[in-house]
């Protein structure tokens, strides 16, 4: 069974922001709302495994919470 990785695993890091905040750039709201479900969904199905999925979505909602956001 794999496991989630919590530590920085990237190699370039910055460069992969950067390309991913360059991806949005033209799109509206909703485009880059759509893009980002996209994106989300074609990692998923990369990563394949339902508990590592389950373990990301909780660590996701504890850190928004953590943070105050909705």
């Amino acid at each position: 069974m794999m496991r989630l990785i919590t530590q920085l695993n990237m190699q370039d890091h910055d460069g992969i922001y950067e390309r991913l905040i360059a991806a949005h750039q033209g799109l509206d709201e909703a485009q880059s709302a759509a893009f980002n479900a996209r994106l989300i969904l074609i990692l998923m199905n990369h990563i394949g495994d339902a508990q590592v999925l389950d373990d990301a979505f909780k660590l996701a909602g504890r850190a928004g919470q953590e943070r105050g956001e909705c």
